[in-house]
């Protein structure tokens, strides 16, 4: 029978152009300390939770290789939608706000999880377990580390098991075509963990590691620890942005030049607005049915990724200058 994380011909046909669309749906993207996934064992990813489907698209993007993720579970309660998430390499988990019972249900996805990386296939999962678009981090669920200790029991003898922590930090929660960087930090390696904390009981072991890896995916991101005073503390890490988040490079065309050129192509930009009024209209449309703003970049990056190929890629430059006349409008409204 075949496994979630099997390889799959037609999803890996796909892939290269899912991954491209990403890339290009961001004015910058940078993988900042890919040298730190370690290759000599099991990986865990375990990103900040900030910003939906757009999240785990990052996580995707950071190399070639097969992922496996997970996605709250009362998604999966149509067939045809499980059919598809589970084609996409994503298996159904509850959380603890689904119920006690629910919970329960879990040891399955768990097994499938450790299988998974007992195949060689990273795994990801947004430990927050829920999306918050702000510059912080929420209390860490505890199936992250029943996973990785669950894997080391059954095959830490042979390989070690990491878990890595990883940043998401973007300079626009509710837009697209902004900057975004992925900061992978140091991995934590489980196995070595387990045995250098020996004399702890499995739950001890479990708050052990949910207090040592809050720390390293607190480092990975501009942290703000104070709810009360978010905004004043947030401003002023932009103001003076530790390394990475310093990091962003600048537009090779002047700004001046940009808005020249974005001027002189208007016409084409109108043109191209008319013929496309179906499309974009009807992603205003989905769009303003979305309640959660922080899930909006996400639905505009499925509607790109559908629609541009449907139409043989004829929209693909509307979509492009509209995203950059949006970026430069909101730049100017943010200066004044």
């Amino acid at each position: 029978m075949a496994q979630i994380q099997d390889k799959d011909k037609v999803y890996a046909f796909f892939r290269p152009y899912v991954d491209w669309m990403f890339r290009h749906s961001y004015r910058h993207i940078q993988y900042v300390g890919k040298e730190n996934i370690p290759t000599d064992g099991a990986v865990i990813f375990s990103p900040n939770h900030a910003n939906a489907l757009c999240d785990a698209m990052a996580i995707l993007g950071i190399d070639r290789s097969r992922k496996v993720f997970v996605a709250r579970a009362d998604i999966f309660k149509n067939p045809r939608t499980a059919a598809i998430l589970t084609w996409l390499k994503i298996m159904p988990i509850n959380r603890i706000r689904d119920g006690v019972d629910e919970v329960k249900h879990n040891d399955a996805t768990i097994e499938k999880a450790v299988d998974t990386l007992q195949d060689g296939v990273p795994f990801c999962i947004l430990p927050e377990g829920t999306h918050r678009p702000m510059h912080s981090l929420l209390p860490l669920g505890k199936g992250i580390f029943r996973i990785a200790l669950r894997a080391n029991d059954k095959f830490g003898a042979e390989k070690p098991i990491y878990i890595v922590p990883v940043g998401l930090e973007y300079g626009d929660y509710y837009h697209l075509w902004n900057d975004l960087t992925i900061n992978i930090g140091k991995p934590i390696n489980v196995t070595q963990f387990v045995k250098e904390h020996s004399e702890l009981e499995r739950p001890q072991l479990i708050m052990a590691l949910r207090e040592e890896l809050t720390q390293r995916m607190r480092e990975q991101i501009l942290w703000v620890p104070d709810d009360e005073h978010y905004e004043e503390n947030f401003a002023k890490l932009r103001e003076n942005p530790p390394a990475p988040f310093d990091k962003f490079k600048h537009h090779r065309i002047p700004r001046w030049l940009l808005l020249i050129i974005l001027i002189l192509l208007s016409p084409l930009f109108l043109i191209s607005l008319v013929f496309t009024v179906p499309l974009w209209t009807a992603w205003l449309l989905i769009r303003w049915t979305v309640k959660d703003p922080a899930f909006h970049n996400s639905v505009q990056y499925v509607w790109q990724l559908l629609c541009i190929p449907l139409t043989l890629f004829i929209t693909l430059p509307f979509w492009m200058f509209l995203q950059e006349y949006m970026y430069q409008a909101r730049s100017l409204k943010l200066k004044d």
